[in-house]
């Protein structure tokens, strides 16, 4: 947004109406307030967004009611979050949106922080002393926004329950994969009815044979990232490599096509696919999908889809590229709301201040595509209704 009086006005309207479809589950005054302060606090232009920031922000003498919020008083994330959910939908809703799964590092000192450990964090591309935090956003052609959160307990937690105790991780919460979060915050949107059509994610995710299985029997399509060491079915084999699958591929079977603007320009690369698993019913197709860089041939990175059958390659190579999205909603709700900003150590701190900086960054993102409609509607012309086609749902 921009930084005029107007914008201001229209942010902090638009969080105290978000903020009204949550506050039932605050029993006290002061909660309710705090958790519509520590939301205002997280977008405001702030050089640090910590607990004494935004109490000064807040107008509070010090950040004993901001501590309490996130650390001390009864309140469930997971609720709320439902609320911020139903709201993203409401704006954002499309039976065509992308689920992305993807995990995010945020750097942290000493080993008191649930979670920390020395881990290999993509956030700074080596291992340092991190907590990890797996993610669920969801992209749609109006705006892209992140919608589940979960933090990765590494075993050497897990296996400590007295550690976990002084964190506030309870006993029945045990050690989960990245792969199982993911798996579970799908299924969470699939039993709630978010509305989506495709679910994609990088290597580290997409090369779980059985979450791939599993989406296939819950007929989701998905795109999914691989390694070049995965295998798939084929009338050849039962476990053919998928690199195997494109060498001697035709030349006019690649096609050059962008998957998405990128940081520096469109993301232009030579794509081709072949399908595997003969076997399957007739209205669906599964794809191996190879992307080639066109400056470095040698360079190829690998998909497997699972879609209806009249997908185009085109289409695939869009959802491919959606989750790139994921990677924007990490850096605008780093940069604009204060996602990796927090001091709480505790479990349930943690998700509490993710699920409020989950909440911010839904807001912003529907002002966003708010201004994207406005201005849509300015510099389109109006449609004649001599000229308009029915809208085909084929």
């Amino acid at each position: 947004m921009g930084g005029g009086l107007a914008d201001v006005r229209l942010w902090a309207g638009e969080l105290k109406r978000l903020h009204g479809r949550f506050v039932h589950r605050f029993n006290r005054e002061e909660p309710r307030q705090s958790a519509l302060a520590y939301m205002r606090g997280l977008v405001a232009p702030l050089e640090r967004k910590n607990g004494w920031t935004l109490a000064e922000e807040a107008g509070h003498a010090g950040p004993d009611r901001i501590h309490r919020l996130l650390n001390r008083i009864e309140w469930d994330a997971d609720e709320v979050l439902n609320d911020v959910r139903d709201y993203v939908v409401e704006q954002l809703g499309d039976r065509d949106a992308v689920l992305i799964v993807d995990d995010t590092g945020f750097l942290k000192k000493g080993v008191r922080s649930a979670g920390v450990q020395r881990q290999y964090s993509g956030t700074a591309g080596r291992t340092e002393n991190s907590q990890i935090g797996v993610f669920l956003a969801y992209a749609t052609g109006r705006g892209r926004t992140l919608i589940d959160r979960r933090l990765y307990l590494p075993t050497s937690w897990t296996d400590d329950r007295d550690r976990c105790r002084q964190a506030g991780i309870g006993d029945s919460v045990a050690f989960e994969t990245k792969v199982a979060m993911a798996k579970a915050m799908v299924r969470r949107a699939i039993a709630d009815k978010i509305p989506f059509g495709w679910v994609t994610a990088d290597a580290a995710y997409g090369f779980s044979k059985g979450w791939r299985f599993e989406l296939e029997q819950a007929d989701v399509f998905h795109v999914m990232a691989t390694t070049r060491h995965d295998t798939v079915v084929t009338r050849w084999a039962l476990d053919h490599p998928v690199h195997d699958l494109f060498p001697g591929l035709a030349r006019q079977k690649w096609k050059r096509r962008s998957c998405g603007q990128g940081a520096h320009g469109q993301r232009i690369y030579d794509w081709a696919r072949v399908e595997v698993r003969p076997w399957h019913r007739a209205d669906r197709r599964h794809w191996v999908i190879a992307r080639r860089s066109v400056s470095r041939p040698e360079e190829i990175s690998y998909y497997i889809a699972y879609c209806p059958a009249d997908t185009t390659l085109d289409e695939l190579i869009r959802i491919a590229g959606s989750r790139w999205a994921v990677e924007e909603c990490f850096q605008t709700a780093k940069q604009e709301c204060g996602l990796d900003d927090y001091q709480v150590r505790r479990y349930p701190g943690w998700h509490r201040h993710m699920t409020l900086a989950l909440a911010a960054h839904a807001c912003l993102t529907v002002l966003r595509a708010r201004q994207l409609d406005a201005d849509k509607a300015e510099t389109d012309p109006p449609s004649s209704s001599t000229s308009a086609s029915p809208r085909s749902d084929a």
